[in-house]
């Protein structure tokens, strides 16, 4: 049986190199994802703003487990910009919370129209960022 082979730091970040690790850059990329996963389109009727987080939520188990992966992609970048043990921990907190409730079969769509986690995790990258990287700042359309 073949030994798995582990991705150390620095061979992740080998990988991943390609990546701008600029604030403003970070900043870009956090701001699209969350875009991507909880704004992307507006239900008809509703005026209600749903990303695809909420239609990955419509495919049982799997979609919860897709989408939790793409909302880590925040705390990776959270982790490139040097961010504290705690905040990465109330990040991952959103994440899981929006995972758990997500895997509830049928039902696990509905909690996204009240907690988008990466939203939640976006609020907490940008009070970094203005904190730590105040040349980031955009300002809020």
């Amino acid at each position: 049986m073949a030994k798995p082979t582990r991705i150390s730091p620095d061979m992740f970040d080998r990988i991943a190199g390609h990546l701008d690790r600029d604030p403003a850059a970070v900043r870009r990329r956090v701001v699209a994802i969350e875009r991507l996963m909880e704004r992307s389109m507006t239900l008809p009727g509703t005026n209600q703003p749903v990303g695809l987080d909420f239609l990955l939520n419509l495919i049982p188990v799997v979609g919860s487990f897709i989408g939790a992966a793409m909302g880590s992609y925040m705390l990776w970048e959270a982790r490139n910009l040097g961010m504290s043990k705690w905040q990465m921990t109330r990040m991952a907190g959103n994440v899981g919370v929006d995972w758990a409730l997500g895997a509830i079969p049928l039902v696990g769509a509905i909690p996204d129209f009240f907690f988008r986690s990466n939203t939640r995790n976006l609020a907490i990258i940008r009070k970094h960022l203005d904190r730590h990287h105040p040349a980031t700042v955009t300002v809020e359309r």
